[in-house]
């Protein structure tokens, strides 16, 4: 039959001979309606004819771009985000000729995007809030939208992708905390997410890169640890100089008690490694210390931005962040004033030596 069903998935596959031979084609409809899947085999079906027969172009599907971009760009960090996108496109764009994809369509798409509440993860569930989506998350769909049909040019399936433009983003203030902030946050969360914390601000490092931290990571003799390509975000090794506060932290780790199979984690509680950081004791410590705003994530922005107000180079700042682009690490650029010093000063003491000369 050339319709059928596979355990893993609730949708309808297809199953095609080419008219003169020629590899057997495989693929998902990309629908569980059995009615659509057959509109989509039959379809594809006298596409393959005209092609073997008539010499025409072959049409492709936004179903069709989607598995072979997905295919393509295994094994990259952002793909998992991308993922989640190319998802809430599907309900747009499933079984959508790419050639019918134009400005229109995917202004439309903009939005519907950016008509959407904003929804949190809490302990009960996603939850709405009162706002719909930010400009920065229309542009992040879009912009997967349009990778797509860019790679499908590539591909040579579409002669060009159309152009759009890109919701107008406002910058928003980096948050990071003073040196008291953070003293009273360490003070306030309970010993393990402390040390953790305490090691984030010594190293910078994001998040999961704290939580999976292995011995095999870390060199307390040499005063160093290390990120691996397929752990950072960039997919470039990290190099981490530990500071002492940061060796501190490392050793308080060691006489911890760990589960076997969990021997070589590095931050662990009650034996097992804390995935979770942003938890309800999280959320207290923050209340008790009097401190508001302020996300995991923070933590690395406020290292970048002690960094640069004690007058860390740029550059040095980026290989020290595993960062990929310049751009992001400017960002922090601000905070530091030291090169307009030098005019800022003749002029407040030009009006005193004046003043003193008319005397």
């Amino acid at each position: 039959m050339s319709l059928f069903k596979r355990s893993s998935s609730p949708n309808w596959y297809y199953k095609l001979y080419p008219p003169g031979g020629g590899p057997v084609l495989y693929g998902s409809t990309g629908t569980q309606d059995k009615a659509k899947a057959q509109e989509f085999h039959d379809r594809l079906k006298a596409d393959l004819w005209d092609q073997a027969k008539l010499g025409h172009k072959p049409r492709y599907t936004w179903n069709d771009a989607v598995i072979r971009y997905i295919g393509d760009r295994e094994g990259l960090a952002s793909l998992e985000t991308s993922k989640t996108h190319l998802r809430w496109l599907d309900q747009h764009l499933s079984g959508v000729q790419l050639t019918d994809i134009d400005r229109s369509r995917i202004d439309a798409i903009a939005h519907a995007k950016r008509m959407e509440p904003r929804v949190v993860q809490t302990r009960k569930g996603p939850k709405k809030l009162g706002r719909n989506v930010s400009a920065g998350t229309v542009n992040r769909v879009v912009g997967v939208l349009k990778a797509v049909l860019n790679a499908a040019v590539e591909w040579e399936w579409l002669d060009r992708a159309p152009v759009t433009k890109r919701a107008k983003v406002v910058s928003k203030r980096i948050r990071w905390l003073t040196p008291v902030e953070a003293e009273r946050l360490l003070a306030e969360l309970p010993t393990h997410l402390a040390d953790m914390a305490q090691f984030s601000l010594e190293t910078g490092l994001r998040r999961s890169n704290v939580t999976g931290l292995q011995w095999s990571q870390v060199d307390l003799v040499r005063r160093v640890a290390w990120i691996h390509p397929d752990q950072a975000k960039a997919r470039k090794a990290i190099t981490v100089p530990l500071s002492d506060a940061a060796v501190a932290v490392l050793r308080r780790q060691l006489p911890k008690k760990r589960k076997p199979e969990h021997v070589e984690s590095v931050f662990v509680y009650h034996g097992s490694p804390v995935y979770q950081t942003v938890t309800a004791a999280w959320k207290k410590a923050l209340k008790r210390a009097g401190i508001r705003d302020c996300r995991w994530h923070d933590l690395r922005h406020t290292w970048a931005s002690w960094h640069v107000q004690r007058g860390t180079p740029i550059q040095v700042l980026k290989e020290l962040g595993g960062w990929e682009t310049m751009e992001m690490v400017q960002r922090y650029a601000h905070l530091s004033a030291d090169h307009l010093s030098q005019w800022v000063q003749p002029m407040t003491e030009a009006p005193a030596k004046l003043h003193l000369a008319a005397r």
